[in-house]
């Protein structure tokens, strides 16, 4: 059986690893959770203002006339910084530890909002998601380093409750923005700056604790060699997990990018009444990522990954033939499901790679952007010329990619 692995790593030190009950037992202490709290509540207010840019596209096609195009491109800045440069800052900060790269990197989003309130000119708008997108970039992969430092060795449950407070973020972006931003104009969205002042000032207190727990980088080789992997499996299961990450977002994507327009579609409802079911999705999503770490640590990662995007096939594929209740409740259960998938794989992919947590926490956060960014086009170009209901037809069989699960190997470690 694939026993959960427990590492007693600080941030960058070969792992002395046991495996099941007592590994539990041979921790000295538990989660830092205040620390872990902090970075939940950090990760809300991050992703409440990445979410913003896409809620306030409205406001601004209509103040400058912009056409799809140029809104495109708009996400484009914002998926370009955010995305490609993430696995770059990661691999930069597992060489040289930054303990207040967090803080700088919520700087670059503080100066973002404060552009995007006073934005007159295009390009001043394209400048301002940039710089939000290059906070994000700074603050997702050290911020995912300091969550596994603070695990006190429950690795999936400290990732579960990083992530969960961006799930909540981006569910509370959009609802902000309509009751902030809407009736009082661009103008508000600098409000929206004293939140990225807020996460300031908490990750430099987080920076504060970190700072002494930063540990010497060890040699790449003895690294691999705690794993007991050879560089080719360990770049074949990364790959898998790439693979399965591909199948994870791209669905989710069709949901969180088009999941109003398709109920409103086929159901005829309100655009408020879909908005709600926007939101319970998106919660169930949050609760899904949340107990999707501590499944990883008590079942094995490996199955929870395999159970997380394979099961929920049978959801997916009822969805398109399903009523309006049952869409509700079939959203759910795909949101719970599905979600949990991202600690796990997140760990995973950190215990293939025990000297590179930052490039690979990273790597695999900036693909999360990247492929809602690209599936949001592609689904969208496919819904204009096929309908938004062969869309969810076709997204419906995404999941299946779940069955590559099987090719990922047991990690068994050597005790240091």
């Amino acid at each position: 059986m694939n026993k959960p692995i427990i590492l007693s790593e600080d941030v960058n030190a070969v792992p002395i690893v046991v495996e099941g009950e007592a590994a539990v037992k041979a921790q000295p202490a538990g989660p830092a959770m205040m620390v872990l709290g902090a970075l939940s509540v950090s990760h809300c207010l991050n992703d409440i203002m990445q979410s913003l840019i896409f809620a306030i596209y409205p406001i601004l096609k209509e103040n400058y006339a912009l056409d799809f195009t140029q809104i495109g491109l708009i996400t484009l800045a914002f998926m370009f910084t955010s995305s490609l440069l993430q696995p770059l800052v990661g691999l930069y900060t597992d060489r040289n530890p930054k303990p207040f790269s967090l803080a700088l990197g919520m700087g670059f989003t503080f100066i973002g909002m404060l552009l995007f309130s006073v934005a007159h000119v295009y390009g001043v708008i394209l400048i301002a998601a940039g710089l939000v997108g290059m906070g994000s970039a700074i603050f997702h992969p050290e911020a995912s380093r300091v969550a596994r430092a603070a695990s006190g060795g429950r690795f999936g449950f400290a990732q579960s409750v990083f992530q969960v407070g961006g799930n909540f973020g981006s569910a509370l972006g959009p609802v902000l923005a309509a009751l902030i931003v809407v009736p009082l104009g661009q103008g508000a969205i600098s409000l929206f700056s004293l939140i990225a002042a807020a996460a300031m000032f908490i990750l430099w207190r987080i920076g504060i604790w970190y700072k002494p727990r930063i540990m010497p980088r060890v040699a790449k080789k003895a690294a691999r060699e705690a794993i007991h992997l050879s560089s080719r499996r360990v770049n074949f299961a990364l790959v898998v997990l790439m693979v399965l990450l591909f199948s994870k977002a791209f669905y989710l994507s069709s949901i969180s990018s088009y999941y109003t327009l398709y109920l409103i579609h086929k159901f005829d409802v309100s655009t408020q009444t879909a908005q709600i079911y926007l939101f319970v999705f998106l919660a169930s999503s949050a609760v899904g990522t949340f107990i999707g770490g501590p499944l990883g640590d008590r079942f094995g990662r490996k199955y929870v990954i395999w159970f997380s995007i394979l099961g929920a096939l049978p959801f997916t594929l009822a969805l398109p033939y399903a009523g309006l209740v049952g869409t509700l409740m079939l959203s759910i259960l795909i949101g719970l499901v599905i979600a949990s998938a991202m600690p796990a794989i997140i760990v995973y992919a950190q215990e293939l790679m025990p000297h590179r947590f930052g490039m690979v926490s990273g790597l695999f956060f900036g693909l999360v952007f990247g492929i809602g960014g690209i599936g949001a086009a592609v689904l969208g170009y496919v819904a204009d010329r096929a309908g938004i209901d062969f869309v969810y037809q076709v997204c419906a069989f995404l999941p299946a990619i779940g069955l590559l699960a099987v090719f990922l190997p047991r990690l068994k470690y050597r005790a240091a």
